[in-house]
């Protein structure tokens, strides 16, 4: 028995008139005639009482109506949920993020509009170490990744770029009269530095500055290395962005003097995706311009 022969049957239940029924389903009367006795004869029971004047449900043609109805809704559903998870409006999507992202506000304001045109897909964002979530998004523990470049990636991997920023100094304030004042690097030759985990900033300092760094700490994240800075552990080489959005005792922001030192924050994801979910969140993302951060 196929699905056709449930129509056929629930059909004609509804019309009790073959030429009726026939006529919606746009086949001739004897052909419903037909099928209708090949689901009486897989039953081994009869649905219908005819007569030349009418057709009425046996007591089993009501029982087996139920059940037929249902199961063309069962399928109706599955029909419709796998044409909504084809186009990517069902499912799930695994966000990987470093804290910098975060900071920026592009994280929240991405998943924002993506859960509003697609508020049947499951959003999981986590923060990851920034090392491991490019090897995690190559081997499909997560699909998209918001990070900070530059760093290596996986030949698998594309990316995107979202935010262009530039490094700035945080120092203890205590060190400073003037948190305005701009610092050359060649005056950074003798502080001590905690190093937050993109390393790359720090070490073009100590490049145009001509000096090897001298690292006390690596504390992790970037409150964290705020945090060690605002104790007077050191000074760090950090996002600009954090000036806008971090505020913490004894801790002075200083832009570094000379060319800016670029940093992006990008979008990272595989280049053969075929999750349509993942799919439609890279759409999104690809169709933001760059934005510069002062």
């Amino acid at each position: 028995m196929e699905l056709r022969h449930l129509r056929y049957f629930v059909i004609l239940a509804e019309e009790l008139h073959f030429a009726r029924a026939a006529e919606r389903l746009a086949i001739s009367p004897p052909t419903l005639t037909v099928q209708i006795q090949e689901i009486e004869r897989t039953l081994s029971a009869q649905l219908l009482k005819r007569t030349k004047r009418s057709v009425a449900l046996t007591s089993a043609g009501e029982v087996f109506l139920v059940e037929a109805r249902r199961v063309l809704q069962q399928f109706a559903t599955a029909e419709n949920v796998g044409r909504r998870a084809g186009r990517g409006e069902l499912g799930r999507v695994e966000i990987g993020y470093v804290g910098s992202a975060a900071y920026t506000g592009l994280l929240q304001a991405q998943m924002s509009q993506f859960s509003g045109d697609y508020p049947d897909v499951h959003v999981n964002a986590r923060e990851f170490e920034m090392e491991k979530l490019p090897k995690l998004i190559a081997d499909g523990e997560v699909d998209i990744g918001f990070v900070r470049l530059p760093m290596t990636l996986p030949a698998s991997l594309e990316h995107h770029v979202l935010i262009r920023d530039h490094f700035c100094l945080a120092r203890p304030a205590a060190q400073t009269d003037s948190p305005e004042e701009a610092v050359a690097p060649a005056d950074l030759a003798a502080a001590a530095f905690v190093l937050p985990e993109q390393a790359f900033g720090t070490f073009q300092v100590a490049s145009l500055g001509g000096f090897t760094p001298r690292i006390v700490s690596r504390p992790g994240s970037l409150l964290a290395v705020l945090t060690q800075v605002s104790i007077g552990r050191g000074v760090a080489v950090i996002p600009s962005t954090l000036r806008a959005v971090v505020t913490l005792p004894a801790v002075a922001f200083h832009t570094l003097s000379g060319e800016p030192i670029i940093s992006e924050i990008a979008a990272l994801f595989r280049s053969d995706e075929n999750a349509p979910t993942a799919r439609n969140f890279i759409t999104q993302l690809r169709k933001l311009e760059t934005r510069s951060v002062s």
